[in-house]
């Protein structure tokens, strides 16, 4: 809890802080990546950086869990702390990052609002930082002792699939023979590669293999950029690069965007592109554990060529006694499918479903508006982004 001096502050001093959080964030980085080079060569997603993404989503995260301990004093946004918790688990992150994260961000603080932070200002900030570090050190330390360790090891990859043109899966199994742990549907690992400038970049890429498997199985798009973004470093790489027979270093499975629902619970899983890949480890899962409750399974796709995993998608969904499926391509649709977005106009939800949505933000803003006026509860609503949660920290 904030205490009340610093309540009083903070909630003065929020105007201008949000107003400038931008220059911060950037201004923060900068001084970051000056003094720690290896953070961004081998723990920060340098595409990201240069996009701007993640620099937005620092910036959104701390005003929103600012904002939160103004508006719900006696409470903290767990939901938020988990999920970024989750990912800094996978990446591995400790606590000794933190005081270095502290330094450079007040530092930017100071130089970008000059006389603007006196001491009380700087003070209170500073609660607020150690309140949001605290907890996802807290949250963090128990996301290792339940996965048993806080390194990655190297995998094996046994086979690769190619699903599309730009979607590759690949299979893999501990190059030490040790066991393998089990995931939740819905969770991912991160991989690390090493590139060509010898920098080794991480990436999160969902599980798309079945619960309780000997392999991990994972599938990933080659991310083209264009003239505001850069190509995908990892993507690319593994795309080009990797084959039968190669290491990668994954993470143990992490990720908050799992199934948690009774056999009878009416679900809805709602994927666009490659936003598909949890949904077939959630559809495997729900084959696997015999659920007999209502399922709706919807998926957009740019067309039937580009639906990476169809045939699991819909080999999974023929498996359970109550499903229907409801595929959209914009172009190309074939007979049983439709033409265009993703539309919930004439797709029946049943009472108490809960909703698991996976793509780009657009998608699922469209189709969480469209469940909320359908009768979903917010709450019975649950997503994942692939990279910085910009949904997340807008609230």
């Amino acid at each position: 809890m904030l205490s009340e001096q610093s309540a009083a502050t903070v909630r003065a001093s929020l105007p201008a802080v949000g107003a400038a959080i931008g220059e911060i964030t950037e201004r923060f980085y900068a001084r970051l990546f000056a003094a720690r080079p290896e953070l961004l060569r081998d723990l920060f997603n340098r595409g990201n950086q240069a996009s701007g993404a993640q620099k937005q989503a620092l910036a959104g995260s701390i005003a929103a869990f600012a904002t939160h301990l103004l508006e719900h004093p006696d409470a903290r946004p767990d939901a938020m702390l988990g999920r970024i918790a989750h990912k800094h688990a996978s990446l591995g992150v400790a606590p000794e990052h933190y005081p270095v994260v502290h330094e450079h961000l007040f530092a930017a603080i100071a130089e970008i609002l000059g006389e603007a932070v006196t001491p009380e200002v700087a003070a209170a900030w500073d609660e607020v930082y150690w309140l949001m570090a605290n907890a996802l050190i807290a949250v963090e330390k128990r996301l290792y002792e339940e996965s048993g360790t806080t390194v990655r090891r190297p995998w094996e990859v046994v086979e690769r699939v190619e699903e599309t043109a730009d979607v590759a899966t690949f299979r893999l199994r501990p190059a030490d023979g040790g066991p393998v742990r089990d995931f939740r549907a819905g969770q991912y690992v991160s991989v690390q590669v090493e590139l060509s400038d010898g920098a080794r970049q991480i990436r999160q890429y969902s599980l798309s293999g079945a619960p309780g498997e000997a392999v991990r199985q994972f599938s990933v798009k080659r991310v083209r950029g264009d003239a505001a973004t850069p190509d995908g470093e990892v993507s690319n790489h593994l795309h080009a690069r990797v084959r039968a027979g190669d290491a990668l270093e994954l993470s143990e499975p992490y990720g908050d965007l799992v199934l948690d629902a009774g056999p009878d619970t009416p679900l809805l899983l709602a994927s666009a592109g490659i936003g598909v890949t949890p949904m077939i480890a959630m559809l495997a899962d729900l084959a696997a554990a015999g659920h007999h409750g209502p399922v709706t399974v919807l998926h957009g796709d740019r067309s039937p060529a580009d639906h990476a995993l169809r045939t699991d998608h819909e080999t999974y969904a023929d498996k359970l006694p109550d499903a229907s499926v409801h595929f959209f391509y914009e172009r190309d649709a074939e007979p049983g499918s439709a033409t265009g977005l993703v539309d919930l106009a004439d797709i029946a939800v049943a009472e108490g479903t809960h909703a698991y949505l996976c793509g780009p933000l657009p998608f699922m803003r469209a189709v969480r508006t469209q469940l909320i006026g359908k009768g979903v509860a917010p709450a019975d609503l649950h997503y994942e982004v692939f990279g910085p949660d910009l949904w997340l920290a807008q609230g």
